[in-house]
This record gives C-alpha cells, structure tokens and sequence, in this order.
C-alpha cells in the first residue's frame, strides 16, 4: 500500500537533457532541473514548449537523445519503463472500457503475475484510498469525468512509484470539477508522501498546485522558482507575457514588468516622484469583485495598459476616451532580463 514517507529519497533530477525528433526539430534542449523529494512540480508552457516531451522522457516512454535523468540518486535513463520508479496518469486516464474499476485498478498486478485475490485486495485499499470504494463494479462509461480521474490514480498508485507524472490530467474537466479535482491531487500529494510531476498550460492550475512551476519556452526552461517567484518576479518579457497580469513598459533602466493590480488611477497628476504616464481610458470591464481598466498610454508603447482595481476604487465617473494619470511604485517595476532567446544559439523550428 502507498503510504507517506519523507525518509524515501525521491528526488528528480535532468542533467542537460534533450530530446532531438531530427536535425531540425528539437523538442527539449539541454535542460537542468532538480525537484526535491515529495515536491509538487508543474511544467507549464505553452504548446511545444517541450514540458510534454520531458515528461515522457522520465516516464521511459521517449528515449533521451543526451542527458541524464537521475532519481533518488540512481541513474534511470536507460531504464525500462516499468523499472524506473515512476508512473504516468494520462491526459485521456486510458481506462480499459471492459474492465471494471477494480480490475482496471489492478490490471498492472495481473501483468506481473500477480494472484487475483492479492491484486483485488491490493485495488480496493487504493479505491477506498481515493474514495471510490462503491464504485469497485462500475465500468468507465458508468463514471462521472472525476471519478473516472480517481481511478486512473489509483491504478497509477498500485504499482507504489516514487514518483508521480501526470500529462494534463484536469484538462478533460469543466470548469468547477476541475478546481475541485486540483484541490484533491495537491491533498493526496501531500498524503502519499510522493513528488509529482504535473505537465499543464494552465497558469492558474500551476500556481494553485505546485510547489514549484517550470516555465518552459522552446525546448529551454525559462525560469524556475515558486508560484509567487515566478509571478511577481519574471525572469523576461516572455515569462511576464506568459503568466499574464503583467504590463510590459519602457523605462529608463530597460524593459520593465508592472502588475496590473499594483497600478493607481488618477484625474489629476500624481506628486512624489514615482513611476507614471497619461493614458486614455479605453474600456471598463465589470469582473465582479474587480475591474479591468484598458488605456492607451501617451507614449511610444502600441500596446494598452491594464489596471485591475477593486470595485469600489473604480470612479462611476470615469468616462472612455478621457486622460487619466497612472501611478505606481518602484518597487512594482520588475526589470526584465533578455530571455532565452537573446542568451541562445538559433535552433530550427
């Protein structure tokens, strides 16, 4: 049975691993990544980012091209799937449609040899584990997106990895199920005592789940630190792009991220020194407890500004197409670094 352990060492690391399709088509680029035992990791980035290929490098289902992947402390890049120490949960959960949750729990136990009665055994401790124990006789149709997740967990679960990959495993789900479901992944991540892995392009669902995000671009990582690192502080322009919420602005010290939420709005000029510019109001955006405003700056930048306010900072008598003052702090100015792309060697797409 799975059970926590912080004494297991189920440390991860890639050491400058890639992935080459071709000549010209490289999937993921000499990249470096520790995640510590029972950490929670999310791989964010956008479609071909690489965060997909790199996962399934560690799972043993793409063969490294160079590089090293190493968990706790052993060498596995060479390993077979099934002896590595890790377990996937698909994107499509892959659950046998003719077999019941308990046997699609047990299915791997059955290829191993195992007897029946200790594989069923084994199954229903780990659907009681994720509470799906009146569901054991209940086929895939018959369960609900969610539970039919649960049981792609368990059936992850039974072969006790020590690491945990799941290839957009919420991605099916609408809306409320998926941030209930999110809510349970990061419960029984905690519980089990394993480290995930956790591929997504989903910012808000990284930043709820992991301990630590991995922002990808190009085959490279970006950047890489806590959910409020990576947030506030982006390493580039990308970066600040990617996770949104940001305005990206010329200074005079260079490029510069400024959060939408840390932007004052004021008909008359601002006193005191700090950052600002004049810009047209272009739009309101009713968002419930907030509101975005747009405005058009009165500069060189092409791009709008965006200002998220509470609801009762917002003035009715605000008006589009009238100038108003934006102000912030120095400290909210976030300087931007180049970005992979300026410290890289082209690659062809």
């Amino acid at each position: 049975m799975v059970s926590a352990s912080t004494s297991l060492n189920n440390t991860l690391e890639l050491v400058a691993l890639s992935k080459h399709y071709s000549a010209t088509s490289i999937a993921v680029d000499q990249i470096d990544l520790k995640v510590p035992t029972n950490h929670y990791c999310c791989l964010l980035g956008p479609s071909g980012c690489g965060k997909t290929s790199t996962l399934r490098m560690v799972a043993g289902h793409e063969v490294a091209t160079s590089g090293d992947i190493i968990l706790g402390g052993r060498n596995i890049t060479n390993a077979g799937a099934t002896a590595r120490g890790t377990a996937m949960m698909f994107q499509s959960y892959a659950l046998f449609p003719h077999l019941n949750s308990l046997d699609n729990v047990a299915f791997s136990l059955k290829m191993r040899g195992v007897g029946k009665a200790e594989r069923h055994q084994r199954a229903a401790e780990l659907l009681e584990r994720v509470a799906m124990s009146q569901y054991a006789q209940r086929f895939p149709a018959e369960l609900s997106g969610g539970q039919q997740q649960r049981i792609a967990l368990a059936r992850a679960l039974i072969m006790q990895p020590r690491v945990l990959l799941l290839d957009e495993p919420l991605s099916a789900l609408d809306p409320f199920l998926r941030i209930q479901m999110r809510a349970e992944l990061r419960h029984w991540q905690k519980e089990l005592g394993l480290t995930f892995i956790h591929v997504t392009h989903s910012q808000e669902e990284a930043m709820a789940l992991a301990d630590t995000m991995v922002v990808m671009n190009h085959g490279r990582i970006e950047q890489t630190g806590s959910p409020q690192q990576v947030f506030s502080q982006p390493s580039s322009e990308f970066v600040a792009r990617f996770m949104g919420g940001h305005n990206i602005l010329k200074s005079s010290a260079g490029l510069v991220a400024v959060r939408s939420d840390r932007i004052n709005v004021s008909t008359e000029a601002p006193t005191g020194g700090q950052p600002q510019l004049r810009g047209t109001l272009i739009d309101i955006e009713y968002q419930g407890s907030f509101s975005l405003l747009s405005f058009a700056p009165e500069s060189d930048s092409s791009e709008p500004v965006s200002v998220m306010l509470p609801e009762a900072q917002v003035s009715p008598a605000w008006t589009a197409g009238h100038t108003y003052y934006l102000q912030w702090t120095e400290a909210d100015s976030h300087l931007l670094g180049p970005g992979l792309q300026a410290r890289r060697s082209p690659i062809a797409a």
